[in-house]
């Protein structure tokens, strides 16, 4: 077995989730998110970002506004829509189940059993 490729898709799992958490914050520029990703310990290639960005505007999502810049062409800087709000907090609620289950199971120790209610 692949350790890379399972790696891999367990970061593509959760990646999305990871982008819409810092646009929740407040407006990001993507070369912000892939430095507040870096940041994090998750790597994040710009060539994924960008077509991920797209797809979430193409679904109403995400909203962006052009921003004039002093040194080159203007930004485009990204926001949550009402519905990419709704989604996020659908993905919140998934991923605190998962993590949940995850540590439960992970944290347990060999021979260690699960209580049976």
């Amino acid at each position: 077995m692949n350790i890379e490729n399972t790696q891999s898709q367990m970061r593509k799992g959760i990646l999305e989730f990871c982008i819409l958490s810092v646009i929740r914050r407040g407006e990001a520029y993507p070369s912000d998110i892939v430095e507040e990703m870096r940041a994090a310990n998750l790597q994040i290639l710009e060539g994924t970002l960008y077509p991920l960005l797209t797809r979430l505007k193409n679904a109403d999502m995400l909203t962006y506004r052009w921003v004039e810049s002093n040194s080159g062409p203007p930004r485009k800087y990204f926001s949550l829509t009402p519905k990419g709000e709704a989604f996020y907090g659908e993905l919140e609620q998934t991923w605190n189940e998962l993590s949940n289950g995850v540590n439960a199971l992970t944290s347990k120790k060999p021979g260690e059993q699960t209580q049976h209610l």
